[in-house]
């Protein structure tokens, strides 16, 4: 049996490990570009709470007779929800040990997404740098992809936030 430590975890103890959560800045090298899994299938439960939690009562998004009429086979499922679940993707890898996003730019929704399809994630780092105020955390900006089922890109956007400088002192302060 091999005493290799598995790719994505730390040795915490004797004959234990912890998944890593988060990069921290040094790992963030602008250029780089992380593909994100798993995947994540839309759900029908899903679109419709968002809808409902949010009061969203837009006929394109829950009226699928108003939809026909549009010339479109089914309701769109609402953009705040594609933007949550392709930013919820990234966050595992990217800014798991974050202390808070910054900014969120330039989001477009690109192609329509319906209940059923698959989407998927990348992130690319354009710019990561120390913070002039939190000397214990870097700023990192990336660009957001997020694909369908059919390789299309279905959203973009920019999104800056803060990551340890020094990831290993806080997981080991915090647990993670």
């Amino acid at each position: 049996m091999s005493n290799a430590l598995p790719q994505g975890f730390r040795q915490v103890g004797e004959n234990r490990v912890r998944e890593v959560v988060g990069l921290g800045l040094d790992e963030l090298t602008v250029g780089l570009v992380i593909e994100h899994r798993p995947a994540r299938t839309v759900t029908e439960a899903e679109h419709v709470q968002v809808l409902a939690l949010m009061g969203n009562e837009a006929p394109v998004h829950s009226d699928i007779e108003f939809c026909q009429r549009t010339d479109r086979d089914q309701v769109l499922v609402c953009g705040i929800l594609t933007l949550n679940i392709v930013l919820g993707m990234t966050v595992h890898s990217t800014s798991g040990m974050t202390s808070g996003n910054l900014t969120l730019d330039e989001v477009r929704f690109e192609h329509p997404v319906h209940v059923g399809d698959t989407l998927r994630a990348q992130s690319t780092v354009l710019a990561a740098r120390h913070s002039n105020s939190r000397r214990d955390q870097g700023i990192v900006t990336c660009r957001i992809e997020g694909h369908n089922q059919h390789n299309r890109r279905v959203l973009s956007c920019t999104r800056t936030f803060f990551v340890p400088a020094d990831p290993g002192a806080l997981r080991d302060a915090t647990g993670y």
